[in-house]
């Protein structure tokens, strides 16, 4: 098959020509074969066979699978720069040796910005076409670099920036909601923190925070079996922050009448298998979730993962289940993992009107997988394979807003220049720490 050439600026027309599996996510589409997918703009305009592709560019679709783009819900894409850092730590351990030392250090918006792009680049070429970056905002300076790698990945995002109670923060916040995240239509922002006993100031000032701006919350809840002890659902509710759209990062350490309080609020989940796996945190009780109709997503996690490889974490995902029922039909299926990282993402983030399926109508943020590869090839049950066969090289072409990112198998970009300014800020970053 020859090489396709797709124009680069949304607002012309691409059409994916008979690819010989399309999977929709959409419910009523279901799964269709032998499909035409068609972008117009930044939106899909149609699924199904025989469509016109006047004025269009053509990609072939034969031999490939078009499903939508992964949803990331929970990211800290700095933290390429901490990449393999403290491997024997739990997560108070790695936090002592590998973020925290930066509070107060000399960390800049040129160091966030190298390990973002870095990080946007690398999700990129795995099919992620919205990433939820919770960023740790050092300072005003590295909050903007870190917001400004984003801004030019070109990358559907939503940023969440690490509020409290220092007299720079809730300003630059305002500021970066009316000129930068407002104005652009693949921005988004959340409030983060990190809701302990010893942080009770900080928690409520962010929530007072959030619900001035009519964003979301965004913490990291019961990750760690130290985190019980710190009264993070006390703390989280006389703050008055269990409501709807509450994104938790992580609930492991969860028990079921915290469970059925999260759910009756309508909090959303970020699972992190992969995150969980490395820190030795433990299982999340994914299966309970599921049983209370929560919407939970799929998150990479940063430096805690290593990894930017949505099809590993959609393995971890399914894996660590089934390792501790010893039942392979435990939840999540493969199928339901892929939906965890499609839309299911898309709901935990409240933007499924937008995207997270294959829907005419939707945003043109989709990936295309080329099945005829020594590590997927031959169909048997593609949907699963999918999940168990993937890997990143096998990830052809990736749209975002109608905007190919990935092309021919190749990432957009200066990824040389990239990765020697990531490698230099990552060696300042690794004096900083002292390590």
């Amino acid at each position: 098959m020859g090489r396709d050439r797709v124009d680069e600026a949304a607002g012309g027309r691409t059409l994916i020509r008979n690819a010989s599996m399309v999977l929709t996510m959409d419910p009523a589409l279901g799964t269709v074969e032998n499909a035409d997918v068609l972008i117009d703009g930044d939106r899909i305009t149609a699924v199904g066979p025989g469509v016109d592709a006047s004025r269009a560019k053509v990609i072939d679709g034969r031999g490939k699978i078009v499903m939508p783009g992964f949803v990331d819900v929970h990211t800290h894409l700095w933290q390429s720069l901490i990449r393999g850092c403290a491997t024997d730590k739990e997560l108070n351990g790695w936090l002592g040796g590998c973020v925290l030392p930066l509070q107060g250090s000399p960390v800049n918006g040129a160091d966030a910005y190298a390990g973002t792009r870095l990080s946007t680049l690398d999700a990129i070429s795995t099919g992620v076409t919205t990433v939820t970056d919770w960023s740790h905002a050092f300072n005003a300076d590295f909050a903007r670099g870190n917001l400004q790698a984003l801004v030019d990945s070109k990358q559907r995002f939503v940023f969440a920036f690490m509020a409290g109670t220092d007299p720079w923060i809730a300003p630059e916040v305002r500021r970066v909601q009316k000129d930068v995240i407002a104005p652009n239509p693949l921005a988004h922002l959340m409030i983060g923190t990190h809701p302990a006993n010893w942080n009770v100031a900080n928690v409520e000032a962010s929530e007072k925070l959030s619900r001035e701006l009519g964003v979301p919350l965004n913490v990291h809840l019961l990750e760690s079996k130290a985190d019980p002890a710190t009264d993070q659902m006390g703390v989280l509710r006389r703050a008055g922050a269990l409501r709807p759209g509450l994104l938790a990062n992580h609930l492991v350490h969860v028990t079921d009448a915290e469970l059925d309080e999260l759910a009756a609020h309508d909090v959303r989940v970020a699972h992190n298998p992969l995150s969980n796996m490395r820190l030795a945190s433990g299982v999340a009780r994914v299966p309970e979730m599921k049983a209370r109709n929560m919407k939970v997503g799929l998150g990479l996690d940063g430096g805690t993962n290593d990894t930017s490889d949505m099809f590993n974490d959609m393995r971890a995902a399914v894996g660590l289940q089934r390792a501790q029922s010893t039942d392979p039909a435990r939840y999540p299926t493969p199928a339901d993992v892929l939906r965890m990282a499609t839309l299911g993402g898309a709901e935990a983030l409240g933007l499924d009107k937008e995207i997270g399926s294959l829907t005419p109508g939707k945003k043109a943020d989709l990936q295309v997988i080329d099945t005829q590869a020594l590590n997927f090839a031959p169909k048997v049950d593609w949907a699963s394979q999918l999940v168990f066969n993937t890997q990143p090289v096998n990830v052809q072409w990736v749209f975002v807003n109608g905007v190919a990112l990935k092309k021919d198998g190749k990432v957009t970009g200066d990824n040389g220049r990239v990765i020697a300014d990531a490698q230099a800020a990552a060696d300042r970053v690794r004096k900083y720490l002292g390590r």
